[in-house]
């Protein structure tokens, strides 16, 4: 497992990139693992096959060279060895509107650097909301993270999860009967937003 904050320019915000890793580790624990919103998590964190990379840039032009740097580090390394990857935004996209537009040019950036069957992009954001759905809607915490956070996923380990998990068509709908049966207090208490780990931490929790 590695945890790297990734080097920005002297204009760029100052952020505690440092946090923002310990915040997306402690909520795959709690919440993607713990609520096993994702079925495949377990096994690459248990390996300690996860890259986390905090990217603290303002500029969503730099955030996407770092996304494609990233990519071409993901598949230059062995998958026994580093299977997925974290990209953490910790200096833009605070807006989710800002952030679902973003990932359409991520993904196009993607696709002509020549990812396209080799590597997907999931996304995720403390302000997640699916279309057609209210933005207090608790099915929506499924995708939220404590910070806009850019999945890349090597598409053989996809194909690899879904030939052991051969109903993954079904994870969405068993995610959504989870969310609702916890409600909204039972995520909340999961304590898994910005600045969790360091309270935690604190608190020696």
């Amino acid at each position: 497992m590695t945890a790297v904050p990734l080097p920005v320019s002297d204009s760029a915000p100052v952020a505690c990139d440092e946090a923002a890793i310990a915040d997306t580790r402690r909520w795959l624990e709690r919440a993607v693992i713990g609520l096993n919103l994702c079925p495949f998590a377990k096994a690459v964190h248990a390996k300690a096959q996860v890259r986390y990379a905090a990217c603290a840039t303002a500029s969503e032009g730099d955030l996407l060279d770092a996304l494609e740097s990233e990519a071409k580090s993901l598949v230059a390394e062995d998958p026994r060895r580093l299977d997925t990857t974290l990209l953490i935004a910790t200096g833009c996209l605070r807006d989710f509107l800002d952030f679902n537009d973003f990932l359409g040019r991520a993904e196009r950036r993607l696709r002509r650097a020549g990812f396209d069957g080799v590597l997907q992009l999931a996304s995720f954001h403390p302000d997640y909301c699916f279309a057609g759905t209210e933005p207090d809607d608790v099915t929506n915490c499924t995708n939220r993270a404590p910070w806009p956070t850019l999945h890349l996923l090597r598409e053989t380990s996809l194909d690899r999860a879904v030939e052991a998990f051969p109903e993954a068509e079904a994870i969405y709908e068993r995610n959504m009967e989870t969310l609702e049966r916890i409600g909204s207090a039972g995520w909340s208490a999961l304590d898994v937003s910005a600045g969790a780990a360091h309270r935690a931490a604190g608190e020696g929790v």
